[in-house]
């Protein structure tokens, strides 16, 4: 797997370190093998192009270890999903489960995940994942949260109408800031649900576990206007 974590020109980093403790030998070795075979090619991020035959194509941001990713791929493997992770660690995670499972719907891009929004084509997605983003907690530091109003507008763009945005924290303050937010774009609509409750397709992530934030997690489920 080629390592090129890029951010768009002029935009400022969302996420903290790509690489921390030494990487084991197996997943240092799928990085290699696998990882070639799962990246998206630089000829075309055309979900279209990536799975012909999917009939679902959705998007997650910020996969993490891949838990939630692997085993959203293993209940729907006539869906195309495609994860952005910037965190080197987290990518060789990801190709153990992909491996383990035998997955063949799963493309992975390590970077930033704007970078992929811009590349993507218009309505090409029937879902987006947003699970957990680093919450940035500091005032100062609020302007690198991921959740911005321009990205936003570019995530509407790629959805289908009638498509699903979901968030999740476990930052008050950042649940209440995506609240406001999505909405505010006029681009999405709020799904009536219990925003405490996992919903019933939620697959609980190995950061989920640790509960680092300052409140129980958070859903929130946005459907594209």
């Amino acid at each position: 797997m080629t390592i090129t974590p890029q951010q768009p020109h002029g935009a400022l980093r969302s996420y903290g370190r790509i690489k921390a403790r030494p990487i084991k030998a197996k997943q240092a070795e799928l990085l290699g093998s696998l990882g070639p075979k799962v990246e998206i090619p630089e000829s075309s991020f055309a979900p279209r192009d990536l799975m012909p035959e999917a009939k679902a194509f959705w998007l997650e941001i910020g996969f993490g270890g891949g838990e939630h990713m692997a085993g959203q791929a293993e209940r729907s493997p006539e869906t195309l999903i495609i994860g952005v992770e910037p965190f080197l660690n987290g990518v060789a995670s990801a190709l153990r489960h992909v491996e383990e499972r035998g997955l063949a719907n799963v493309r992975i891009h390590q970077g930033d995940a704007r970078e992929v929004a811009a590349r993507l084509p218009d309505g090409c997605l029937d879902r987006v994942f947003i699970l957990f983003p680093d919450p940035w907690p500091k005032s100062r530091h609020h302007k690198r949260r991921l959740v911005q109003s321009e990205f936003l507008v570019e995530l509407a763009r790629l959805l289908k109408p009638g498509g699903g945005l979901r968030f999740a924290t476990d930052w008050a303050e950042y649940a209440d800031w995506t609240r406001k937010r999505v909405p505010a774009t006029g681009l999405f609509s709020a799904t009536p649900a219990d925003t405490a409750v996992p919903p019933a397709d939620h697959l609980t992530t190995r950061y989920e576990e640790k509960k680092l934030g300052d409140c129980p997690p958070v859903f929130l489920d946005f459907v594209k206007a």
